[in-house]
C-alpha cells in the first residue's frame, strides 16, 4: 500500500467485549483518530441538528419511508417542526464518517462504518466478541446490576445493534463472513488481543 494513504479500521463489537478499549488502543498504535460517540457530534455539525437528537437515535433501526413529526432542536438554539426520517439521520452520519475517513487514518466503532467505507482503500473490518461470562462480569464491574440484569442488557443491546446493522447494510451483524477478522477477546485478554489485531492489520495492508 501507499505509505501516505490513511489506514481505516472499523470495529464491530459485542457489549462487554472490550471493543471500545481495543479500538482506542488500535488508534494509538496506528496514530489514528478515534471515533465512537464523537461521530454523533460530527453528524450534528454536518446536518445542523442538535447532537442530542442523534444520541436519541444512535444505532437504532429506522423504518423505510416512515417519517415522524417532532420538534427538533436546531444547533443554533431555535426549535422548528419538520418531517425527518431515521434514514436521513443515517445519511448525515454516513457523510460524517466518509468526511473523517478522507482526512486521515481513523478507527471507527460501530455505526456501519465498515459498510459505509467499503469502497475506500486500506479499510480493515474487525469484529470483537467475548464469552458471555466475561461480558457479564464486565458489566457487573461497571454498573449496579445483577448477573441476570446484565445478561438482559447485553442481549437487548445486541438485538438493537444487529437490527440497525442488518437493516442498513443488508449484511449480518457479527457473522464471520461479514468482516476481515473476528476475534474473541476473552481468549488472550484486551492487550494481547489488540496486538494480535494490529499484527493482522499490518500483514493485510503490507505495512
Amino acid at each position: 500500500m501507499d505509505k501516505n494513504q490513511p489506514i481505516i479500521i472499523c470495529v464491530g463489537r459485542q457489549l462487554g467485549s472490550g471493543g471500545h478499549d481495543i479500538a482506542r488502543m488500535l488508534a494509538m498504535d496506528f496514530n489514528a483518530k478515534y471515533y465512537d460517540q464523537e461521530l454523533l457530534n460530527l453528524a450534528a455539525k454536518e446536518s445542523g441538528f442538535s447532537e442530542k437528537f442523534f444520541e436519541q437515535n444512535d444505532e437504532k433501526r429506522g423504518f423505510l419511508k416512515s417519517l415522524f413529526n417532532m420538534q427538533i432542536p436546531h444547533i443554533g438554539g431555535g426549535m422548528y417542526s419538520a418531517d425527518f426520517s431515521q434514514e436521513s439521520l443515517f445519511q448525515f452520519q454516513s457523510d460524517a464518517i466518509r468526511k473523517a475517513a478522507l482526512e486521515g487514518s481513523c478507527v471507527f466503532v460501530g455505526r456501519c462504518a465498515d459498510y459505509i467505507l467499503r469502497d475506500f482503500p486500506n479499510v480493515v473490518s474487525v469484529f470483537i466478541t467475548a464469552s458471555m461470562r466475561a461480558r457479564i462480569d464486565k458489566l457487573l464491574a461497571q454498573q449496579s446490576v445483577t448477573p441476570q440484569q446484565a445478561k438482559r442488557l447485553i442481549l437487548q443491546a445486541e438485538n438493537r445493534r444487529a437490527e440497525y446493522y442488518n437493516y442498513y447494510t443488508g449484511r449480518k451483524w457479527g457473522a464471520a463472513e461479514t468482516y476481515d477478522l473476528c476475534v474473541n477477546s476473552s481468549t488472550l485478554g484486551l492487550v494481547e488481543t489488540e496486538k494480535f489485531i494490529a499484527d493482522f492489520i499490518r500483514k493485510k495492508l503490507g505495512l
